[in-house]
């Protein structure tokens, strides 16, 4: 099913966040922090840090701290957390977690001659890594890197700076999302937003313009397809 709460508008561009919506990689991030975190305090459970899922760095990692609570700063934590654990990410088998209908997907918008690209809040290494060897880095005509900005999501500006690279306005480009700061850092920077469903985390979807169940329901936004036909209905 998609839900929409907004009328068809013209859609040149379309803006894909990484994690969680062309990698489900959400879960496998949350395993990583939990075993650093336990190794700090044995006592913190997988489901206290549930709410670090989809945060900006302090967000999370404040809720790391608050869960350890062995008298380290969250900067301290996280600063420690990269040092020893975010340098194996390379080594993730991110094709277990690839979504299998992205390729099909990519080449259909490319076809209808919409312009793609992806804005993730990862590191640029670790984005072009999942990107090359799932296949679908040629689709991407901009690759944009949150460790290139000073705020990270919620705040627009890896959204604004996207559309500006793609030399499209921001009115016209539909992003693709699944957690709450990155659909609201998406509805701030003025374009529209296709939540990606998943109710594992609480994800805060209030602020997106429609919710899709699959990445596929894209193609009938991009066409301006929400009736009836598509089981779409007012939010």
């Amino acid at each position: 099913m998609m839900n929409h709460k907004c009328g068809c508008q013209v859609t040149d561009a379309v803006i894909f966040d990484m994690d969680g919506v062309i990698v489900d990689s959400e879960m496998l991030y949350l395993n990583l922090r939990w075993q650093f975190a336990r190794e700090k305090n044995p006592e913190v459970t997988l489901e206290e840090l549930y709410p670090t899922v989809g945060r900006s760095s302090e967000g999370s990692w404040s809720l790391v701290a608050e869960a350890v609570h062995n008298g380290m700063t969250w900067q301290e934590l996280l600063a420690e957390y990269r040092k020893t654990v975010v340098c194996t990410y390379t080594s993730i088998d991110f094709a277990s977690v690839f979504r299998r209908e992205i390729p099909g997907v990519l080449e259909s918008l490319k076809q209808r001659g919409i312009r793609l690209a992806l804005a993730s809040s990862n590191g640029l290494s670790i984005v072009e890594k999942i990107l090359t060897d799932n296949g679908i880095r040629p689709y991407f005509e901009v690759v944009v890197s949150g460790e290139s900005f000073r705020r990270s999501k919620p705040d627009p500006e890896i959204y604004l700076h996207t559309a500006y690279c793609l030399g499209v306005e921001p009115q016209h480009c539909l992003v693709a999302e699944d957690s709450t700061a990155g659909i609201t850092a998406a509805h701030l920077a003025g374009m529209r937003v296709a939540a990606v469903v998943d109710d594992r985390f609480g994800f805060d979807r209030s602020l997106a313009d429609y919710e899709v169940k699959q990445i596929s329901d894209i193609l009938q936004l991009v066409e301006g397809k929400t009736d009836e036909k598509t089981g779409g209905q007012d939010k």
